[in-house]
């Protein structure tokens, strides 16, 4: 008897998701959706910032909506977390609100700039809900308008908006925003809340570190890349404390099975028998070990960089270790 092999990715998953929208202190939001990338947003004293802008114009035209029932000052920054075409390619929907400037690290400007086509290729065709009205998304690709390297300060008004590249871990560009005076972190997906981390273009061994650097700042609230806004000082501890868990013990159990000499597919099957128990309940879970075990047997082998995902890599890889 055979088993039926799962849907690609998440081809099969069509149930819509309902949106939160939530105050986190006078100048922060969080747009939500059960497990669905977040958007984070900061309402400075003289103009707006959106973190992160959904995957599609069409879509992030709801981000807008909820912007405009709270203030109707100017979305004069776009800020890109990392590369990802789920995080960026909703970026023209706010030409038309004011936006002057599309900040990424430098980072990502180059990961764009050697992956972005293939990775906007690669991310559609996993995940179609999740890139609703994708004809609305403009030719070619979101290109930052202002890089950075490190640290850089804006002001919004009299707020202080700190962004942060204080590590490598879900990407190579990943970037965080900090609110000092409110204790508010942006957090892209270097930290999820019952949702599992995507780590296919991971650094493994550099992510619990990062970690480390975004607790050091004592958020008292944490937008996460997906799942719930965490609210207290508690919730962000368990936010960071579920990250680190998951991506250390997939890590170990990965880089065992590759020191013993085991093939990807004995790996990826062992890996995930040990982390369903805990994990398998959380949202996307069978969509990202896939491509997790796949990036961490790749990195515990000796490949520092992740690989360039491509629609024909994923496809290949997913019949390799999930077909019958």
């Amino acid at each position: 008897m055979t088993s039926t092999p799962k849907s690609f990715a998440s081809q099969a998953d069509l149930e819509i998701k309902r949106v939160s929208f939530d105050k986190l202190s006078e100048h922060a939001y969080a747009y939500t959706a059960e497990g669905d990338p977040n958007t984070g947003i900061v309402i400075g004293d003289n103009a707006v910032m959106v973190i992160d802008t959904q995957a599609t114009p069409a879509m992030a035209q709801d981000v807008i909506r909820r912007i405009r029932e709270v203030t109707d000052k100017p979305i004069k920054y776009v800020l890109l977390s990392h590369y990802h075409a789920v995080r960026v390619l909703g970026a023209s929907a706010y030409q038309t609100e004011g936006c002057e400037q599309i900040i990424a690290s430098q980072d990502t400007f180059d990961l764009i700039t050697e992956r972005g086509e293939q990775d906007k290729a690669s991310e559609i065709g996993r995940f179609p809900r999740l890139f609703a009205n994708v004809e609305s998304v403009p030719a070619g690709l979101t290109w930052p308008t202002l890089t950075f390297t490190g640290k850089m300060t804006l002001w919004m008004g009299k707020l202080e908006v700190q962004i942060l590249q204080l590590g490598r871990g879900h990407t190579k560009g990943d970037t965080v925003v900090w609110l000092p005076q409110d204790r508010v972190l942006f957090s892209g997906d270097l930290v999820e809340f019952d949702a599992t981390p995507y780590a296919g273009d991971a650094y493994f061994q550099d992510w619990p570190h990062t970690l480390d650097q975004l607790a050091a700042l004592q958020p008292a609230k944490l937008v996460p890349g997906r799942g719930a806004a965490l609210q207290t000082p508690e919730q962000v501890a368990a936010g960071l404390a579920g990250t680190r868990a998951f991506v250390s013990e997939l890590y170990a159990s990965v880089k065992a099975g590759a020191a013993a000499g085991e093939d990807l597919k004995r790996v990826y099957q062992r890996t995930f028998e040990r982390m369903v128990k805990d994990y398998g309940h959380w949202v996307i879970f069978a969509h990202c070990m896939p491509f997790d075990v796949t990036r961490a047997y790749d990195e515990a082998s000796g490949q520092v960089d992740p690989r360039i995902w491509t629609a024909e890599r994923d496809v290949a890889m997913w019949q390799a270790l999930e077909g019958a």
